[in-house]
């Protein structure tokens, strides 16, 4: 499949910045699922670029000069491969496993977690991963607006509401609570029909004999050709596309507009 990416994002603000710094998660690596044919990003200011701890293209914008809003545009094209039940065939990675079997403050598991997570006896197939994914969105109905970028699993959970990020959150609580590795995953997906954001988080699971399989729990479905992924990380806050801090600006507006169309490859 040949994805065709476009992200607009501005940020307006009530009164001046003095001084801004975004890091940008918004560059997508060749891998075992995907192909970078071009991609750029522009930005008010110089980018400094490079990988974090994960392995993920990292750019960092620093404005210091007075400013009242910042654009950032990004565009590319990105050849995707189909994978087997979501098997991205690639080896575990820089970062030991053991690693993403630890919680984080947004993946703790409470006791609700805990009875969910054993809801599904055996995590070691694919097909038990969209079993679990399919009880999580049973739990937690797709609903924008009710949980925020801070929410945790537990929250998500409680409220009965979330979406996709509240959703992979809940899956690596889940995993992590039984002691299976499993990260995050931020990136872009073509909707379709289907009434959510191109922009999109999943999850990968490390299954023992198979190796990472990557899991959309937002649709219970395997990763597919359809999905374009960003950045991977034990949580959002560390995946997160856009994060950043500024001195002064008071109230901020921000707008993203994120478009991705989808050819079959020739």
């Amino acid at each position: 499949m040949y994805l065709t990416i476009r992200h607009d994002t501005s940020y307006r603000y009530e009164a001046t910045v003095h001084y801004s710094i975004q890091q940008l998660r918004l560059t997508p690596a060749s891998g075992a699922s995907q192909i970078v044919r071009r991609w750029s990003i522009d930005a008010p200011g110089k980018l400094d670029s490079t990988v974090d701890a994960y392995g993920n293209a990292l750019h960092t914008l620093v404005i210091n000069k007075p400013h009242s809003e910042i654009r950032l545009h990004v565009s590319g094209e990105v050849d995707t491969i189909a994978l087997d039940d979501g098997r991205l065939r690639d080896e575990a990675g820089p970062i030991p496993l053991e690693h993403f079997t630890c919680a984080t403050r947004l993946t703790e598991a409470d006791p609700a977690i805990r009875e969910l997570a054993g809801s599904v006896p055996d995590l070691a197939s694919p097909g038990s991963l969209i079993a679990l994914s399919e009880r999580i969105v049973e739990r937690v109905q797709y609903n924008p607006g009710i949980t925020e970028v801070s929410s945790t699993a537990a929250q998500a959970l409680a409220l009965g509401n979330g979406v996709c990020q509240d959703h992979a959150h809940l899956m690596l609580a889940c995993c992590r609570a039984r002691g299976v590795p499993a990260r995050y995953v931020s990136g872009y997906i073509e909707p379709g029909d289907v009434p959510h954001a191109a922009s999109h988080a999943w999850v990968d699971v490390w299954l023992d004999g198979t190796g990472w399989v990557s899991v959309d729990v937002t649709h219970a479905a395997f990763a597919s050709e359809i999905y374009c992924r960003l950045a991977v990380a034990r949580d959002y806050e560390a995946a997160a596309p856009v994060r950043g801090r500024r001195i002064g600006g008071r109230e901020e507006k921000m707008d993203v507009a994120v478009m991705v169309s989808a050819q079959v490859s020739q």
